[in-house]
């Protein structure tokens, strides 16, 4: 099983995100409540199960302190990022410069990315499925499925 589908939700006047119950449910029978909050570029919201999030870091572990792209990664998850628990109906509070760089202040989507949650003001995330699959995108999916198979 895995975090997949997308749900509307609404940023309420405490700043905390409702998780859809359904993602709900699967994280927390899986993972627990704990949660790193955090985005790669200040435009949405990825919210990772800690262990998830913390096999990640184990991951970067391997490359050098001094690697540019890690330091860079470390960089702007740490600035946008916050660990949170879920309270006991399910919602997170969304740290300020990560809720106001990505205008996370009302109704916003919640999309499942198998393993995370990704947030992103409704009308962004609108604009952006719009735009059809560069063919660049279709060739690198193609191999991915020929490696595959």
């Amino acid at each position: 099983m895995s975090l997949r589908g997308s749900y509307s939700a609404r940023i309420d006047d405490r700043n905390r995100l409702k998780i859809p119950a359904e993602f709900r449910r699967f994280i927390e029978s899986s993972y627990g409540n704990e949660l790193f909050i955090t985005s790669l570029n200040g435009t949405e919201a990825r919210i990772y199960p800690l262990p998830v999030w913390q096999e990640f870091e184990d991951r970067l572990r391997s490359l050098s302190p001094f690697n540019k792209a890690r330091m860079q990664l470390q960089q702007t998850v740490n600035y946008y990022g916050q660990t949170q628990t879920m309270d006991a109906q399910g919602r997170v509070l969304l740290h300020s410069p990560l809720r106001e760089t990505a205008d996370l202040t009302k109704e916003v989507t919640v999309l499942g990315y198998t393993d995370h949650l990704f947030v992103q003001n409704q009308e962004r995330i609108q604009a952006a499925v719009q735009a059809p699959l560069s063919d660049d995108a279709l060739d690198a999916l193609d191999d991915l499925w020929r490696t595959q198979s």
